[in-house]
């Protein structure tokens, strides 16, 4: 089929394409990437024919000719290395990611990242619209294109437009504060129908809308310039069976069992995996586990920690002192309470394989999921799903999105290390039959509520917009 004429009835626009490159020696070769978007999606499009995705391939520079990778019909789009440090790096991680998360992390506001930011929803919009057919379903995504809907709905009245933040939505005083406040919520209300995580997001999407534009919401519907944008919740999930199938197999039970016995074999193993970010709360977890350490509550020879820190934009403003200060605490907590050959806290900052994480899921006792803000966390809910024989507790944040909807995970409030500890203490002394019932429920949520669901979801809802 010829991308370069043929007109698309369902286009997906997001910041990356849904492939990444794998180097075999000196072949390379597209491969789909790991993560809930694409798990979500990718049956949608391998069944729909008329289905292509629109982003950026991870190299700056022209963008290369259309291609498909096992049923994903892939429409790259250039972005330079000028636009990858002024429109990736500066305004969309430097201005909105901050800010969006409660300004956990001084958001910084210029001008020239601004421009960069409407001139690269710009050329998705012109590309989308060279690319839809008539009366075509647009599906948009994430905080990178916030401006993409309006600029597509200027240009094409036709089009039918959704659009989703993976992330929270601030709360309106902290909206407030940007200075092009005006021109993201015009973005915005372009689309048909806007997607959010969490009822607070959503809540807090509405207040803003009303406050930028003075148009008073009616239930999560905004009537403006004769036409309406529904506000919607769609807590996304996990590809569950891709986990239950992980779990099943032989190679990866005993991977845990290897695992385990590397650590030598102690009593208790609470798990970490995050990206290496601020909004994560690593520091906060490590200072916890310290002093549960210092004070005799939990036993070194007994109890250890794996901490997963994947690599995470490494060249924008805060993560350099975020890795500087949780290696500075892995070193702290293994200098005072290891021994020889034994470390307390075992740091990998490197990215792995989803049938590492699954085996280490699987073996470890206590998932400790503690950031400060986050959209969902869908690593709260991989944990779940491998937890098939209903074993193991959760330490959830409650300002996690996941949070919502795990409710019989042990929930905790990041900024109250007292209560963190208190809650850690408590999850490493609970016996197995005591974690059956959360887990269950739990599990119940996880494995009903999929990646394949959530999709549906919102597709079925933009359908009658």
């Amino acid at each position: 089929m010829n991308s370069n004429t043929h007109r698309w009835k369902f286009v997906v626009a997001a910041n990356r394409l849904p492939v990444r490159r794998l180097w075999q020696g000196q072949q390379a070769k597209w491969v789909p990437s790991p993560g809930g978007l694409v798990s979500a999606l990718q049956p949608v499009m391998a069944d729909n024919p008329d289905a292509t995705w629109v982003g950026w391939s991870g190299v700056p520079g022209d963008a290369e000719m259309p291609f498909e990778v096992e049923g994903l019909q892939c429409h790259p789009l250039s972005i330079s290395q000028g636009e990858l440090q002024l429109f990736y790096e500066g305004f969309s991680n430097t201005t909105l990611w901050p800010l969006f998360h409660d300004a956990i992390y001084p958001p910084e506001y210029h001008r020239t990242w601004w421009d960069a930011y409407r001139s690269v929803n710009e050329r998705y919009a012109k590309t989308v619209v060279e690319l839809a057919a008539p009366g075509a379903t647009v599906w948009i995504h994430d905080y990178h294109l916030l401006l993409m809907p309006g600029m597509l709905r200027k240009l094409r009245g036709d089009l039918r437009i959704g659009f989703f933040l993976h992330i929270p939505f601030p709360a309106r005083e902290l909206y407030i504060r940007m200075p092009w406040r005006s021109e993201i919520i015009s973005g915005l209300l372009g689309a048909d129908l806007v997607g959010l995580q969490t009822s607070l997001s959503a809540d807090n999407c509405c207040r803003a809308i009303s406050r930028i534009t003075g148009i008073k919401t009616s239930g999560k519907t905004i009537h403006h310039s004769e036409r309406t944008t529904r506000v919607g919740v769609f807590p996304i999930g996990i590809d569950a069976d891709r986990v239950q199938n992980l779990i099943a197999e032989p190679t990866v039970q005993a991977r845990a069992v290897e695992i385990r016995e590397s650590l030598g074999s102690p009593s208790t193993v609470m798990l970490g995996v995050d990206r290496l970010d601020y909004t994560k709360g690593i520091e906060v977890r490590m200072r916890a586990f310290r002093e549960l350490l210092a004070e005799g509550r939990l036993s070194p020879e007994n109890c250890v920690l794996i901490q997963i820190a994947e690599p995470s934009r490494s060249q924008v403003t805060g993560y350099a002192a975020v890795r500087r200060e949780v290696e500075r605490l892995v070193g702290d907590v293994n200098g005072n309470f290891g021994v020889m050959g034994r470390p307390v806290v075992h740091y990998l900052h490197q990215s792995h394989p989803i049938s590492e994480l699954v085996a280490m899921y699987f073996m470890a006792d206590v998932m400790l999921v503690t950031p400060l803000r986050d959209g969902m966390n869908l690593v709260a809910k991989e944990y779940v799903a491998s937890r098939a024989n209903n074993t193991g507790v959760l330490v959830l944040s409650e300002f996690a999105g996941a949070a919502q909807e795990l409710r019989t995970a042990e929930l905790i409030n990041p900024h109250d290390i007292e209560g963190l500890k208190l809650a850690i203490e408590s999850a490493v002394h609970r016996s197995k039959t005591d974690c059956t019932p959360a887990m269950k429920s739990m599990r119940r949520v996880v494995l009903t509520d999929t990646a394949q669901r959530w999709a549906e979801r919102f597709l079925s809802q933009l359908e009658t917009c």
